[in-house]
């Protein structure tokens, strides 16, 4: 059985959001286990409100210390090896779980699971992938967060980390790639940006449609088609992704105020339920010897149970396996 240890202390919410979602991902998925790592007191006092819980499922494994989310993340990570987020991620590294989700300090979670996990051959960083709704099929946009200034090569392993990951975990056999730019001419961008375009239709081929502009992410390159991966680096795909979070809300306010009947319909809620980020869980940090889940800070039990269900999938697919085997035969493994 596949053994998810969640970091129980570690969102805005926490415990309450993350022992909630716990509890419902176990009423809907039957394949996996769960380790809640963190406060024994706090978490049995949070799992005591929710009647009828399976808990032979179910292992509290003590953590005493949190890392907050202002704290120094590096800093913190060594500073507290009892935290709850390395806690966690120590479980995955001893083979007593098969990987692990937190709603904690996003730069602790990068941290504690590149000195614990390890990086696989060829890759220098890892990567925050995010899945975009779109009107049709998601598209994943890599780097999130984590890395705020990246190099060439490391926008090419962004690309095939999120080729394997559309391929493993959406089933799509050849993904298709674009580089986030201001146009779409080859020679735009910075010298980076430059270098990543060559680098991608070098390594690439036929996979890489060429540059693309931030509006091609929800509605398909003019051009070219829908797109699969997105690939930038965490500065510019934190703005996005932030920006694109307040996207649903402002509709919402919009339909609230000029046609609040339309929202008692099922096709309408429907709409709403597909731009929710609760709905696709957490962002998995690729590039890592393992799984690790890292989810929005302010994850309400929705998002939680979605996180773990992604955890589930990427363990069920063998990501990370697959993950080293590609680099292994890519050029920057070599290089």
């Amino acid at each position: 059985m596949i053994r998810v240890a969640v970091d129980a202390m570690g969102g805005d919410n926490a415990p309450r959001a993350e022992i909630a979602g716990t509890v419902q991902a176990l009423a809907e998925y039957s394949d996996f286990a769960v380790e809640l790592v963190g406060r024994t007191d706090a978490i049995e006092a949070e799992l005591a409100l929710h009647a009828g819980v399976d808990r032979s499922r179910i292992r509290i494994v003590p953590a005493d210390d949190v890392i907050g989310m202002g704290e120094k993340p590096l800093a913190a990570v060594r500073r507290k090896p009892n935290s709850s987020i390395v806690v966690g991620l120590t479980l995955q590294k001893a083979g007593k779980a098969d990987a692990f989700v937190s709603a904690g300090n996003t730069g602790a979670v990068l941290a504690a699971s590149t000195l614990l996990l390890g990086l696989h051959d060829g890759v220098e960083r890892a990567s925050v992938a995010t899945l975009f709704p779109t009107a049709d099929d998601p598209v994943l946009v890599l780097d999130g967060g984590a890395n705020v200034d990246c190099s060439a090569r490391e926008l090419l392993c962004f690309a095939i980390l999120g080729t394997v990951y559309m391929r493993d975990i959406l089933g799509r056999p050849k993904p298709v790639v674009g580089l986030l730019n201001v146009g779409e001419e080859d020679e735009k961008g910075t010298a980076v940006v430059k270098e990543a375009h060559r680098l991608l239709r070098e390594h690439l081929g036929g996979a890489f449609r060429g540059n693309v502009e931030g509006r091609d992410i929800l509605a398909g390159h003019e051009k070219g088609g829908s797109l699969d991966v997105v690939v930038c680096d965490g500065f510019v795909g934190n703005v996005v992704l932030k920006f694109y979070e307040s996207v649903a809300r402002l509709i919402l306010r919009l339909v609230k105020r000029q046609a609040p009947e339309v929202l008692d319909r099922d096709d309408i809620r429907a709409v709403f339920r597909t731009l929710d980020y609760s709905e696709y869980g957490g962002a998995p940090l690729l590039g890592v010897r393992g799984v690790s889940i890292i989810c929005h800070g302010a994850s309400g039990a929705n998002a939680i149970k979605n996180a773990i269900r992604v955890a589930v999938q990427a363990v069920r697919a063998d990501l990370s396996q697959h993950i080293g085997a590609e680099m292994a035969q890519r050029e920057p493994a070599r290089a």
